[in-house]
């Protein structure tokens, strides 16, 4: 922060406590589908359905928080989607069939989705963008930890049978994050707290923010890879656990464990965010973040002995942030005048393509298998990171 932004220094950890809450609410069902499998007597891809919907719902109601958060404030419409949250997730954790918990799964997914693109679109109206690539990449730690926490969690949860203790988890964080942040709003200086008012009926104001978004071509290349990374990523990412329990044993909190690595890398790359930048360029991060991460997740699906996951993880994290972290910076400058809705359709886009991906896999994961599954997706990253990296040197 500048001596010209006088905002409080527990303004960008509180969003990325609230990104950390989100992040255990995604991931924390990944290994309890197959105790969520056995419980509801499906099978394991009718049980992935409990992630298909959070992430249908939660790319799909993005496309409102956007407009809602110009509209009302940012940091505002951020701190009542936590407390929204800490309510589905509480429905969640008493829910008494797969039914009922696809439906406040769906509920969940909708709450949420304000919080992480509303939080980047904050931060660029208050960070210029020469400093603003680092300062998204200290934020993205809380959903980063997130994620890893989510899977762990999911994971001693599913090895003791209490598959509801992870969304009492989540409701918990969620409650105590949405009263700070509501607490800290009324203590931001006017330009962060800028709202825009909007004239004419909120659907048809909706419509004319998107259609202006979609006409840029830089931002439809953008929308369209984050579209293809959330799909070509997290449809195997979902299996990963499963696979690595069922092919070498593991029990589903070892695996978690594993998989929280993920994080970790995605930690290393937030440390060393500024240092890597400066050496390679946002074309270069693209590039060497997509081929990290497509060897790291094809040596999860093909290593035969368990503990090279452990390192691929690690791996993936670090590959997968080094890309994602570019999109987003590029995310946050597409639309500047729209940065909201701007933010929005990119998380919207990423968001889609993980339930698209994860509900696609969630079909071929019986006639294929997972280290398939995983091959695929890395074989699909591969070119996207090179092709978009190849359009940021050119731009």
């Amino acid at each position: 922060m500048t001596p010209a932004s006088p905002v409080p220094a527990s303004a960008v950890p509180l969003l990325s406590l609230a990104a950390f809450g989100s992040g255990i609410s995604m991931r924390a069902a990944d290994p309890l589908l197959p105790l969520l499998s056995n419980e509801f007597g499906v099978p394991l891809g009718e049980a992935s359905l409990v992630i298909t919907v959070f992430s249908i719902a939660y790319g799909l109601s993005q496309l409102g928080s956007g407009p809602l958060g110009d509209r009302y404030g940012k940091y505002l419409v951020i701190a009542l989607a936590a407390l929204a949250s800490s309510a589905t997730a509480l429905l969640c954790a008493t829910a008494t069939s797969l039914p009922v918990l696809l439906a406040v799964r769906l509920l969940a997914g909708a709450a949420a989705a304000a919080i992480i693109p509303l939080s980047m679109a904050w931060i660029g109206d208050v960070i210029a963008y020469e400093q603003r690539q680092p300062v998204l990449a200290r934020f993205l730690i809380g959903q980063i930890l997130g994620v890893s926490a989510g899977v762990l969690v999911g994971g001693l949860a599913a090895d003791a049978h209490q598959w509801r203790l992870p969304f009492l988890l989540v409701a918990a964080i969620f409650l105590l994050v949405g009263l700070g942040l509501l607490g800290l709003n009324r203590r931001l200086p006017p330009h962060a707290r800028t709202v825009r008012p909007i004239a004419g009926g909120a659907v048809r104001h909706m419509l004319a923010e998107f259609g202006h978004i979609a006409a840029l071509p830089w931002a439809r290349l953008v929308l369209l890879t984050a579209f293809l990374e959330g799909g070509l990523l997290y449809g195997p990412f979902a299996f990963i656990a499963s696979h690595l329990h069922a092919r070498h044993g593991l029990s589903l909190a070892l695996a978690g464990a594993v998989i929280m690595l993920f994080g970790f890398g995605g930690f290393a790359f937030a440390m060393g965010s500024t240092a890597m930048l400066r050496r390679l360029g946002e074309g270069g991060l693209a590039r060497w973040g997509g081929i990290v991460l497509a060897l790291s997740l094809a040596a999860i699906g093909l290593a035969p002995l368990w503990w090279l996951a452990i390192p691929a993880s690690f791996c993936a994290g670090l590959g997968f942030y080094m890309l994602h972290n570019t999109l987003q910076t590029n995310a946050t400058q597409m639309a500047p005048e729209r940065r909201g809705a701007a933010v929005s359709a990119f998380a919207s886009c990423f968001f889609m393509g993980q339930a698209t991906g994860v509900g696609v896999a969630g079909l071929l994961i019986a006639q294929v298998g997972a280290p398939a599954l995983l091959v695929g997706g890395a074989l699909g990253l591969l070119a996207v990171a090179l092709h978009f990296s190849r359009r940021v040197r050119l731009k």
